[in-house]
């Protein structure tokens, strides 16, 4: 319950500053990092302690990144300090139109959204004559955007910056600031944590197999129909009708949600646990 009030705090405080690129929340990101973490193998752990035991060469002492878990939020404490990393901002997310065909063309210009950087950020981890500090970022930048792709609003949209226009209520609570992006990224996402039993545990063959195939496009189509079919839709009943002033996430609603809101976070772990083992086995 405490973390909830934080929570709902931050909303209070800094929903009027949300934006497409917001994150995931930390409660998020470090439980995609940290499921990835358990799964890969003992010789890709060790690898990424030693990149990170490099992170001093980020030069970002605000913003570390000593641990993976750190690292997951690496992305978005770089935020703060301003135009140092701008060129970054687009790269959180895609708002691709989940009331037309899923297509990645047109919705990720030059290569600026979240699924072309997974597929960047993975080159240059395994490419072992790029420099440290720049793999060391690819790292990071990994851990964060992979955790952010599997937020279903940063794949899938209305027209509304990801559910950030789209004002919404979970449960008894109703703000001016609360909209549909701000709960699954943090509300929604921190209820579906902490419901037993814990998601961070070592995953069998089999788990890993049911979700680890395909590429970042097919889990960007994945993470979109989400969007459509379970985020829109819980809120508007049909995901592309019309849109209430606000929508109503009752209690009974927030519970059926519980259970998708954790598969993503179990796919957005063990997919970066196969990327990590690919990019540093």
């Amino acid at each position: 319950m405490k973390r909830f009030l934080i929570l709902l705090a931050a909303i209070l405080g800094f929903g009027a500053a949300t934006t497409p690129a917001q994150a995931y929340w930390e409660y998020g990101h470090e439980t995609v990092a940290a499921i990835a973490y358990r799964n890969v193998t003992p010789a890709v752990r060790a690898e990424i302690g030693r990149l990170l035991r490099q992170q001093a060469l980020l030069e970002t002492p605000t913003c570390p990144a000593r641990t993976i878990e750190q690292a997951s939020v690496w992305a978005d404490c770089i935020k703060e300090l301003g135009p140092r990393f701008s060129y970054a901002y687009n790269w959180h997310y895609q708002n691709v139109n989940v009331c037309k065909d899923f297509t990645l063309k047109g919705n990720c210009p030059d290569g600026n959204c979240v699924s072309a950087q997974i597929e960047r950020d993975t080159k240059l981890l395994k490419d072992r004559k790029v420099p440290a500090r720049e793999r060391v970022m690819a790292l990071a930048f990994l851990v964060h955007f992979v955790g952010d792709l599997h937020q279903p609003l940063h794949a899938g949209d209305r027209g509304d910056l990801g559910g950030n226009r789209a004002k919404s209520t979970y449960g008894i609570y109703s703000t001016e600031k609360l909209n549909l992006h701000s709960i699954w990224d943090g509300l929604l996402a921190e209820r579906a944590i902490s419901t037993p039993p814990s998601l961070v545990r070592l995953y069998s063959p089999e788990e890993r197999t049911a979700v680890n195939g395909g590429g970042v496009e097919d889990w960007s189509r994945d993470s979109w129909q989400i969007a459509r079919d379970v985020a829109y839709a819980s809120a508007y009943g049909d995901p592309c009708g019309p849109v209430p002033e606000r929508a109503r996430l009752d209690e009974a609603t927030i519970e059926k949600l519980i259970e998708p809101a954790r598969q993503q976070l179990v796919k957005g772990g063990l997919r970066l646990a196969r990327l990590l083992d690919e990019a540093l086995g």
